[in-house]
């Protein structure tokens, strides 16, 4: 395109230059030609007064001497002979004789090409009555005077415009063609997985809109694939649940070969299970989630999502001797997440109280309601965490050996994509205890919402 544009720029204006160049070069010309006939002109003129009185050849020659042409021998006289007088002849004539005659014949002046130049033939009548014809000599240095420069400056003048279209065509083809460039180049590093590259939006306006829209495509591919990786890890951690209910079951198969084997596939299953949620959360990195839904515009009724979750795992914490309790679930809680995605959160909560709580330790699942927010509290009475801080970072994928660090970051993208948040502490059966809290409205401020936990953590207590 650079090339293409000095190529288009350079033919128009040298066409330009010779339109205009070579027609004044030519008017230059003609017009030094007519200043120096002209000039011729006007020595002839010089001589006319002198042959109105006189014929005296002394006198003539003394007129002639007087003007810049004859004094530089380029003046002749001609006077034709009469009756009462011989004729006159001063200097040497370049022109021709039929020349000079026809002239004096006719009296009208002429110009005629000699060698050397150009002869100016003036007649002039004269006393004795007959006409004289006076003939000055231009050469061709007088004719040409001044030419050659001027041609050479209109030349210059036109290298120059050629000059200057071209570096200024180049300098826009650079301006056109480095941001085209760079898209190019950052459309193949994209292309080769570099999904961090980026276009800075300079250059023309057209560019400028393929480079914005370019910038839009890549942070899409980026959010697309950032969903793609977490939609895996979130389903592959949706397995931990009927998992874990098989590992605790295969402690009933008793001993033997297909006892062990039973362990060893469910084992196994759960290695492979754990290696998928790392490998995506691996590639996913440290990006942050938009929300386990993608939004809230789907909502559930909280309290039947935990009715029949806690169905599903009353049946397995009876098997390990477990005691449980619920409470405010017997009422709806309208909350504004999609119904799969609490389930998938209360699992996680509940699969960390059988994964990481010894049999028989009892756990507690209580709902709390407010104006603006449900609390979800899940506590056990196990030997609690020693380090809830700890806990919370797992959640971003530094989980420990038999945990992957998905659990509760996927109750945290539950709970941050209604605007709420999630907490870890100490329960009141002397474990541990997850706190879900879930805005019913976005506009709700921090503190608000500590503050209202607070009110239903006195309310549980007290």
């Amino acid at each position: 395109m650079r090339w293409a544009l000095i190529k288009v720029s350079l033919a128009v204006t040298a066409m330009v230059v010779i339109a205009f160049a070579v027609p004044l070069g030519l008017v230059v010309k003609e017009l030094a030609r007519d200043r120096a006939l002209t000039n011729a002109e006007r020595q002839a003129a010089a001589i006319g007064p002198a042959l109105a009185i006189t014929t005296d050849r002394a006198e003539l020659q003394r007129a002639i001497a007087s003007t810049q042409a004859g004094a530089e021998s380029r003046i002749a006289l001609r006077i034709p002979a009469t009756a009462q007088s011989p004729a006159v002849g001063i200097g040497t004539p370049h022109a021709t004789e039929t020349a000079l005659h026809t002239a004096s014949a006719y009296g009208e002046a002429a110009t005629v090409r000699v060698p050397g130049g150009y002869a100016l033939l003036q007649p002039t009548a004269v006393s004795s009555g007959t006409v004289a014809v006076v003939e000055v000599f231009v050469p061709y240095g007088d004719i040409n005077r001044g030419v050659t420069t001027a041609w050479l400056v209109l030349a210059g003048v036109g290298l120059g415009l050629i000059v200057g279209s071209v570096a200024i065509a180049d300098r826009l083809g650079t301006r056109m063609v480095r941001p085209a460039a760079r898209l190019a180049g950052a459309a193949e590093q994209l292309g080769e997985g570099d999904l961090a590259v980026r276009v800075p939006e300079a250059g023309p306006s057209e560019l400028r809109s393929a480079a914005a829209a370019f910038n839009s495509m890549a942070d899409r591919v980026v959010e697309l694939l950032a969903n793609e990786r977490e939609l895996a890890a979130d389903l592959s951690h949706r397995l931990r649940t009927p998992l874990t209910v098989l590992r605790l079951n295969t402690a009933s198969l008793g001993e033997g070969p297909a006892a062990d084997q039973t362990r060893a596939a469910v084992a196994q299953l759960e290695r492979e299970v754990d290696q998928i949620i790392r490998a995506a959360r691996a590639q996913r990195g440290d990006r942050a989630g938009t929300g386990a839904g993608g939004g809230s515009a789907a909502g559930c009724d909280a309290a039947e999502v935990i009715r029949e979750r806690m169905a599903f795992w009353s049946a397995l914490a009876e098997d390990e001797g477990r005691e449980v309790r619920s409470a405010g679930a017997d009422r709806p809680a309208l909350v504004p997440v999609a119904r799969a995605d609490l389930a998938a959160a209360l699992d996680a909560m509940l699969g960390n109280v059988f994964r990481h709580t010894p049999e028989g330790t009892a756990f507690a699942v209580d709902v709390h309601r407010g104006d603006d927010a449900v609390i979800v509290l899940v506590s056990d009475a196990g030997p609690g965490l020693a380090d809830p801080d700890a806990a919370l970072r797992r959640g971003h994928g530094a989980g420990g050996q038999g945990s992957t660090g998905l659990g509760l970051d996927i109750v945290r993208r539950v709970a941050e994509s209604t605007g709420g948040d999630l907490a870890v502490g100490r329960s009141v059966l002397g474990g541990a205890e997850i706190r879900l809290w879930l805005a019913l409205s976005r506009d709700t401020p921090p503190s608000t919402s500590s503050g209202h936990r607070r009110a239903a953590l006195k309310r549980r207590t007290g």
